[in-house]
């Protein structure tokens, strides 16, 4: 678990060593350090932090484009100050033009990112499974991904090109755009919002050489895929971005509509953990004992 002395260190070469290997890296989506400690503790071997909840955390809106990139980055570096998974980070459109990517790559690494994925999208983006999508022309795309692999310090930094244009120019247009975007020297692919099984295989298939992610958005517009097929099809890093963020809204609901009609959270005292508990486990043991060590 992550500790508080030391926290934040990179975990790109681990993010690395989990590619180069057999098993599909399975990553579930959080919004701050609460959820990475939490999908550290299930016993997951990465995290990633969701664009999606991160706004509808920070802000209580949709993802549309309203957060900048300094807001995503200090939410970025205090997840991975959290834990000690390699966090892969949504970074958007790239925050402007190549140059601008640049400084988004130097700035997520800074933060202790393990990798980013950057889109193709018009600003401001929208969430990908979302309708009114547009995507940038292929070529400046391009320049982008030449950009980003350009900034980054290390090598096991890892850039993910991902393309939203299946919802704009079809599933053919968005396999040819994943190629040029690995050929400009992304590490890793993701065709966004694929819309059947079938165009799943076709994505598998088209890019067999080259690593790819899953986006297994929870009620998106992909249908769901069970573990067997995702091994099967090859797909390398898959992310679950919001059924934490789901669930966390489900549970505070029941818990206010419990509390508003007694008037006490009595009536879910069961299902909460204990108080002592919690304290254990966001690390206060650790900061008894660093008060303790640091002692005038």
């Amino acid at each position: 678990m992550g500790r508080f002395l030391g926290a934040g260190s990179n975990g790109a070469p681990r993010l690395r060593e989990l590619l180069a290997g057999s098993e599909p890296i399975l990553a579930p989506g959080v919004f701050d350090g609460l959820g990475a400690r939490l999908v550290e503790e299930a016993g997951f071997p990465a995290v990633y932090m969701t664009g999606f909840g991160t706004a509808a955390a920070l802000l209580g809106r949709p993802d549309v484009g309203l957060l900048t990139m300094t807001e995503m980055v200090e939410n970025a570096g205090r997840i991975v100050a959290a834990c000690d998974l390699p966090v892969i980070a949504d970074a958007d459109t790239g925050y402007g033009n190549p140059l601008n990517v640049v400084r988004t790559v130097q700035e997520y690494e800074r933060a202790g990112v393990a990798g980013i994925h950057i889109e193709d999208q018009v600003a401001p983006k929208k969430c990908g499974h979302m309708e009114g999508k547009q995507v940038i022309p292929c070529a400046e795309m391009e320049a982008k991904i030449r950009a980003a692999v350009a900034a980054r310090r290390s090598p096991d930094f890892v850039l993910i090109a991902r393309t939203d244009a299946r919802a704009v120019e079809g599933i053919d247009a968005a396999l040819e755009r994943a190629r040029r975007y690995r050929d400009a020297g992304a590490d890793v692919l993701f065709v966004e919002a694929a819309e059947s099984e079938e165009e799943i295989a076709l994505v598998a298939e088209r890019l067999a050489d080259v690593p790819l992610l899953f986006n297994w958005v929870e009620g998106g517009k992909t249908p769901p895929i069970d573990h067997a097929r995702l091994c099967e099809l090859g797909f390398r890093i898959v992310i679950f971005p919001i059924a934490t963020l789901l669930g966390t809204t489900a549970w505070i609901r029941h818990a206010l509509a419990e509390i508003r009609k007694a008037g006490t959270p009595l009536p879910v005292m069961d299902e909460l953990p204990r108080f002592a508990d919690f304290l254990d486990f966001i690390g206060l043991p650790e900061i008894h004992e660093l008060e303790h060590r640091f002692r005038a």
